[in-house]
């Protein structure tokens, strides 16, 4: 079957008790590789060396951690093309989305190299005479990354590019289902001027190596994205040791088109939206929030244009959408389009599967017309290539409705209102907002994340970072007096 994939531990790339196949979702018969499956014995040795290394790098000056961190960016920019093929023949999703998201993600590094130089503290006066006060941000110790498939380059580096930043060492538990991509940027930061355990990479399941690493004493923050209840669990078994979690969630993300939106906009931005990675992402718009005055010639174009998406293998030029990710997710989503019709939706288009000139996991995308708030459909997040159509009879209904979730990811207005426009903005509740925008997409060098059950923790990305990354110290200092 080829040559065994390693993990990364303590410097070295070292076999597993065990290994994992990767395929292609677009054509079955492509084995991209085999990949080892880390023991608990070597995530004790990665979480030992990580301690170590981690006191090490902190000791390093500022600008040789930015050389660092801007030699792993600029590799992966200039190799986008390479190892977005890579990414995109794992995962599925278009080729020039695999390409944009390793150059997005090369971005990521860039960003917290020129962060490294800019870590200032704060300093001020004591209420008590003659003494100082210093306050600076230090290294929080060694970091658990837990990423999901969806993303497998840029999640991952929006985690370990700031955790590095900070001086911190990281135990890297990627999804299993993309491993390719983990062994790519792993062998980058591999080859840098770290020290040896600084990184590691610990391939596994989440039930085996993943448990055990959130239940380790010697982990000092964790960051993980994927669902709910696994992150529920993670939360539970970080609370034992006190250690610090920031948990990226599940959403159920609202698009609320008014009678005043441009059409042709609204439904550009609910097809990318909802469709964009096979609906695999957790910006993705699953609700379609419209307002009766435009709904029947805003559904027309929607479903005109879900029919005329291309579906097909990641390589094929002018496709719009891939295969989704594996066979458990393709009959998760074909259950739910199946659930949404015995819920009374009808199902305009789409949510079955397609057969392809290459055996795969394809299936065409779906809209839910019909639907109200309360059905399943609306309430749970699918991760799928469906959506649902939910007519509304004004403004403040389309408020109320994208806020009755428990979910609070991201959300968007079309409008051309600016009164409703800036409404909008102020009372969705949401840790993200667009206007005349998609819900999916967004900044590295900004906060990410939402509330209710899509987030727990410290924000992720931009200058909010730290505050997850480091731990503040406070200094007294007595100034004494000259003689």
């Amino acid at each position: 079957m080829g040559q065994t994939q390693h993990n990364f531990i303590a410097g070295q790339w070292v076999a597993g008790t065990g290994e994992v196949e990767n395929r292609n979702p677009s054509d079955l018969s492509d084995l991209i590789g085999v990949y080892a499956q880390a023991s608990g014995d070597q995530l004790e040795q990665a979480l030992d060396a990580a301690a170590t290394a981690q006191k090490e790098w902190a000791a390093y000056g500022m600008e040789r951690k930015q050389a660092v961190l801007n030699a792993i960016g600029n590799e992966m920019m200039a190799r986008a093309e390479e190892l977005g093929t890579l990414l995109s023949r794992e995962e599925g999703k278009p080729l020039a989305e695999g390409k944009g998201e390793v150059y997005r993600a090369g971005q990521f590094f860039t960003y917290y190299a020129a962060e490294c130089l800019r870590q200032l503290g704060e300093n001020a006066d004591s209420v008590r005479p003659n003494i100082e006060v210093d306050v600076r941000r230090e290294p929080v110790g060694t970091v658990a990354i837990i990423s999901p498939w969806n993303f497998p380059t840029a999640t991952a580096s929006w985690k370990i590019a700031p955790a590095l930043c900070y001086g911190n060492a990281v135990i890297w538990k990627p999804a299993n289902i993309t491993p390719a991509s983990a062994v790519a940027l792993t062998e980058i930061i591999s080859r840098q001027d770290i020290p040896a355990g600084l990184f590691n990479l610990v391939m596994g399941a989440g039930r085996d190596v993943g448990q055990r690493l959130v239940e380790s004493p010697k982990i000092n923050a964790i960051s993980f994205t994927g669902s709910v209840p696994v992150g529920r669990g993670i939360a539970m078994a970080a609370v034992q040791n006190f250690t610090k979690i920031q948990a990226e969630m599940g959403s159920k993300n609202a698009l609320a088109v008014m009678d005043d939106a441009d059409l042709d906009l609204a439904v550009s931005l609910a097809l990318g939206g909802a469709f964009g990675g096979s609906g695999q992402k957790c910006t993705a718009s699953s609700r379609l929030i419209v307002h009766a005055g435009v709904h029947d010639a805003f559904v027309e174009k929607l479903v005109a244009g879900a029919q005329a998406m291309k579906v097909g293998h990641y390589l094929e030029e002018g496709i719009a959408m891939g295969p989704v990710v594996s066979e458990q997710q393709l009959n998760e989503n074909l259950a739910y389009a199946d659930l949404g019709k015995s819920e009374g939706a009808e199902l305009a288009c789409g949510g079955v599967r397609l057969d392809m000139p290459h055996e795969g996991y394809y299936m065409s995308p779906g809209v839910f017309l019909n639907t109200t708030n309360d059905m399943r459909i609306n309430r749970e997040e699918m991760f799928a290539p469906l959506t649902s159509v939910i007519k509304v009879g004004s403004y403040d209904e389309a408020l109320a409705t994208v806020n009755d979730t428990n979910f609070g990811l991201t959300s968007g207005i079309v409008t051309k209102s600016l009164a409703r426009a800036t409404h909008f903005r102020r009372n969705a509740r949401t840790g993200v907002v667009t206007v005349n925008l998609p819900t999916a997409g967004t900044d590295y060098h900004v906060p990410f994340g939402g509330r209710g059950d899509s987030s727990y923790g410290p924000r992720e990305q931009g200058k909010a970072a730290a505050e997850f990354y480091t731990t503040v110290k406070t200094a007294y200092i007595a100034a004494g007096t000259p003689e």
